[in-house]
């Protein structure tokens, strides 16, 4: 008995399920961002992709989501774009060398030091419940603008080598170092995500053999998620962001430990 197969030889099984991950990652990333966890797995179950074209179907894919998101958000937010556009440019250059750099070197190198970032991201918004519930601006002028610019450049390069929790980055990036609160932090993050996921296909469109089909199917999904979720992050205000961010952040940590035992930890000690 067969299936049957969409896209080429992928099954029908296969495609739902992938078409389904990037609905769902739409709405996550719509709301704190890390909607790479589903997507990206869920393309890796396509028998014989390769990393790369996981990588790059799933960047087009999110291009779609992001877009539909940063404008929901703009639309209802009115976030001030004299910060996200600038810090945007400068985030897609950094994904685009970020992108570069994957070519080169295995994202286990740097998975350890992601676990550690994550486990004081969630430390820190557990123990100051008061932070990112209101506006309290650190910075103004020049100083402000450039902290942006670093923020933009460091996350972005981030995205364009591993990717998953660019967003969730952004947003408690956006918290800490400038003094937003979740909802303008996220309406930012979303605007710079968009910039993050075009630097990485700037890359990976000439040097990666997309599922061109699959890829833009998936963004139909992924932007359905994104305009989902990004009315119901705003509709629900603050504290359910707050509530979802730490719930992704909980699940990126369990996602990239696992990654890091198994890849580094587990053969030395011949686990």
């Amino acid at each position: 008995m067969t299936t049957g197969t969409l896209f080429g030889d992928i099954t029908i099984t296969v495609a739902l399920l992938v078409l389904l991950a990037a609905f769902a990652a739409g709405w996550i990333d719509a709301v704190v961002g890390g909607g790479g966890l589903l997507q990206l797995p869920a393309l890796l179950l396509i028998p014989g992709i390769s990393p790369v074209q996981a990588l790059a179907t799933n960047k087009l894919a999110s291009v779609f989501g992001t877009t539909t998101s940063a404008i929901t958000w703009y639309r209802r937010t009115r976030p001030d774009l004299r910060t996200a556009l600038p810090m945007a440019g400068i985030a897609l250059v950094g994904s685009y060398a970020g992108a570069t750099l994957a070519s080169l070197l295995p994202a286990a190198v740097f998975k350890p030091i992601i676990v550690v970032a994550l486990v004081v991201v969630a430390v820190v918004t557990i123990a100051r419940p008061a932070l990112g519930s209101s506006i309290r601006l650190r910075h103004s002028g020049r100083k402000h603008h450039l902290i942006a610019g670093l923020l933009g450049l460091v996350i972005g390069f981030y995205d364009g080598l591993i990717g998953p929790g660019t967003g969730t980055f952004l947003i408690i990036a956006l918290i800490t170092a400038l003094g937003y609160d979740f909802l303008l932090a996220s309406a930012k993050a979303k605007i710079v995500n968009v910039a993050t996921n075009l630097g990485a296909l700037a890359f990976f469109i000439p040097h990666g053999e997309l599922l061109w089909a699959l890829g833009l199917a998936m963004g139909v999904a992924n932007m359905a998620g994104g305009y989902l979720g990004s009315r119901m992050a705003v509709a629900r205000g603050n504290r359910f962001i707050r509530v979802a961010f730490l719930t992704v952040v909980a699940v990126l940590i369990v996602k990239v430990g696992y990654d890091v035992w198994t890849e580094n930890l587990a053969p030395l000690l011949g686990a």
